[in-house]
């Protein structure tokens, strides 16, 4: 046996932490770290397998030998291995082997690595970080307006796939290339924010990186940790928000990750009515034990951290909330008060949140939640579970089954469009059109569509305006914004050769003018989440399947008219309330002929003092068909003035009342 000589980084405190669930920093104590121990160079390693009989580190530097570098255990039994290795170096390639009670052994990846190998192979690389940053401009611009309102108009991605090139393997971009490309693009159609789905080190490609074993490196498919430390750098100094897809509800069984870890249900339930997930076929996080808390809540400040990411999306929370999800009566276990809600979940994801918010102010966390929980996007505070916005997949269900009808029968249906404004300020809610509609047979967005060619992309846009100027934000899908024909595949990506077609990239510059509209006018996002923001001028023509709504921000700014027209009937002359008089000029028709539509487009319009609609003025337009028309009016409302009147008082003098 080679010498592994006593070292630690963690000191009582830390030890304290870890077993109380409050270490929120664990990747600086568990891992393995470069260091210098009586002058000489090595490496710390350390890791939590509390159920072990011996775990040694085996490597590219020892022949995997088992028996070469067994590390000690800490005497205060908190189940932490550990030791130094002097001479390795940055770079070496290893594994920990763990043998269990029974004498057998497994070979673990380390759950704290900052590297790993590229797959298939599946071995940990010790790293250290060489990164010089220069998004100072961005972080102290977030940290200025946080807490503020802001646009947050959000394209998702898939790494994998967001472009292909055939001409070379049809291989996947790397995160240098991504920076060269996607991000001048997502610029340039303005967005704020992009979403990556998981960029955590996954073994298996079309999991789409929701299957993790790499929990704090990014995946070596597409390039080093400071790789895509410049990727999100390019987007913070191009004024782009970065957001994370991060996934706390499962992981996935694969032998070399934290399944079974120590030969014992470490980091999963141990009673698999909890442990197992039968949706994905992985294994949920036991929220009840501490240590498994501080791993994970260590692991999403990390990326806030030495990643400077702006959010975390937080997939499949209601998996996590419920312990009946996907399960039938008798399949799962009911909290200690008989009811279904997993107590212990919802106390991580209060303390998720909390020390997310307290440590970085300016970032966001969003919640994948497709139940009615209440208060998802309240403080944990106040009760609720600390998100910052939560995912309206009610909004998405009813306006996908709205809009598959054809127009002549929608008629029948207007309340699947209306019904999200009875509750969308009871959460901050994000719109989603997100990657999971446009897979498993559920046809591309366009296909969707009902109609002939001309009619489901008009209808596309109508979609696309409505998701726009509905209060709250919003996020597309990659693909979406081409009209994209197909169904989404990895293997596949963005069909970018439909952009030759006239409709394609009509599709493509409705949401490019969507975006620059949306950013420029605080009506659509300074009340985002209040009703202060909106107004109903009439929801009720279902005739027409015409709604109309106003859009307000602060009191200095315009009021936007929508008018979403969902019938493919043309109208010369429409009349609409609007809450003053003056000029209405239209600032965007998504039938313009630009983005491929008839050419069904206004003037600007004089507004009459003719009440309609509970307002005192009114406008008549032309209706476009199936299409989405923002009018802006030109002056804002004079506000009255309170004369002062004057009395006589004695002489010379005078009194205001």
């Amino acid at each position: 046996m080679q010498s592994v000589k006593p070292f630690s980084l963690l000191t009582e405190f830390d030890i304290s932490l870890f077993q109380g669930g409050k270490h929120f920093r664990m990747y600086q104590k568990l891992g393995s770290h470069l260091v210098e121990n009586d002058g000489e160079k090595g490496v710390y390693f350390a890791v939590w397998a509390p159920n072990a009989r011996k775990v040694s580190v085996t490597g590219n530097f020892n022949n995997w030998n088992p028996g070469a570098h067994v590390l000690l255990p800490r005497w205060d039994k908190s189940g932490i291995w550990e030791g130094f290795i002097p001479n390795l170096e940055k770079g070496t390639v290893y594994k920990y082997h763990i043998t269990m009670h029974n004498g057998k052994g497994l070979d673990k990846g380390d759950p704290y690595a900052l590297r790993w190998e590229t797959p298939p192979n599946t071995a940990s690389m010790v790293w250290e970080f060489d990164y010089q940053w220069h998004d100072e401009k961005w972080l102290e611009h977030r940290l200025e307006i946080a807490g503020k309102p802001k646009p947050w108009s959000v394209y998702e991605v898939h790494s994998g796939s967001w472009k292909k090139l055939p001409e070379d393997g049809n291989r996947s971009l790397n995160f240098q290339e991504l920076a060269g490309e996607l991000v001048p693009y997502v610029k340039d159609m303005g967005f704020t924010h992009v979403e990556l789905m998981p960029v955590m080190e996954h073994p298996y490609f079309p999991s789409w990186g929701y299957q993790i074993t790499g929990y704090f490196a990014p995946s070596g498919r597409f390039g080093t940790p400071e790789e895509f430390m410049f990727l999100v750098d390019a987007f913070h100094q191009a004024g782009i928000g970065v957001i994370l897809d991060w996934v706390p509800s499962h992981f996935p069984g694969d032998i070399h990750g934290l399944y079974l870890f120590d030969g014992s249900h470490l980091y999963e339930y141990a009673d698999m009515r909890r442990g197992f997930h039968p949706d994905w076929n992985s294994y949920v996080f036991d929220y009840g034990r501490n240590e498994v808390r501080s791993f994970l809540i260590s692991n999403a400040l990390f990326w806030l951290d030495k990643y400077h990411i702006d959010g975390l999306r937080v997939d499949a929370v209601a998996s996590m909330l419920y312990h009946d999800y996907s399960r039938k009566e008798g399949e799962w276990i009911p909290n200690i008060h008989g009811g279904r809600e997993n107590l212990e979940a919802i106390s991580f994801l209060r303390d998720f949140n909390e020390a997310a918010y307290k440590n970085y102010p300016g970032i966001e966390t969003i919640a994948e939640e497709s139940t009615a929980f209440p208060a998802v996007s309240r403080p944990a505070w106040d009760g609720g579970l600390g998100f910052g916005q939560k995912w309206m997949m009610g909004w998405m269900h009813d306006t996908l089954n709205y809009f598959k009808r054809p127009p002549i029968f929608r008629k029948w249906h207007q309340n699947e469009i209306t019904f999200s404004l009875v509750y969308a300020f009871s959460e901050r809610f994000m719109l989603p059109l997100s990657h999971d509609e446009v897979v498993h047979m559920k046809a591309s967005l366009l296909y969707k569509m009902p109609g002939n060619e001309w009619q489901k992309f008009a209808n596309l846009r109508a979609l696309f305006g409505h998701q726009w100027t509905h209060p709250g934000t919003q996020i597309l899908f990659m693909g979406g914004e081409i009209g994209q024909s197909t169904e989404w595949s990895h293997d596949r990506g963005v069909t970018w050769e439909l952009l030759q077609y006239d409709y394609h990239k009509g599709i493509q510059e409705w949401v490019r003018a969507l975006n620059l509209l949306y950013t420029a006018h605080p009506a659509f996002w300074w009340h985002a989440f209040a009703p202060e923001g909106f107004a109903w001028i009439g929801g009720d023509d279902t005739e027409n399947c015409v709604i109309a709504f106003l859009r307000k921000g602060r009191p200095s700014d315009k009021v936007l008219l929508v008018v979403c027209h969902f019938n493919a009937t043309v109208l010369e002359e429409y009349t609409l309330g609007v809450p003053y008089g003056g000029v209405w000029h239209e600032l965007l028709n998504s039938d313009a002929p630009r983005f491929g539509g008839s050419g069904i487009t206004n003037t600007d319009l004089k507004a009459v003092k003719k009440e309609s609609h509970g307002q005192a003025h009114s406008i008549t337009f032309r209706l476009a068909p199936l299409a989405v028309q923002i009018f802006e009016g030109q002056d804002l409302p004079k506000k009255k003035v309170r004369k002062e009147k004057t009395v006589k008082a004695k002489p010379g003098k005078e009194k205001k009342k």
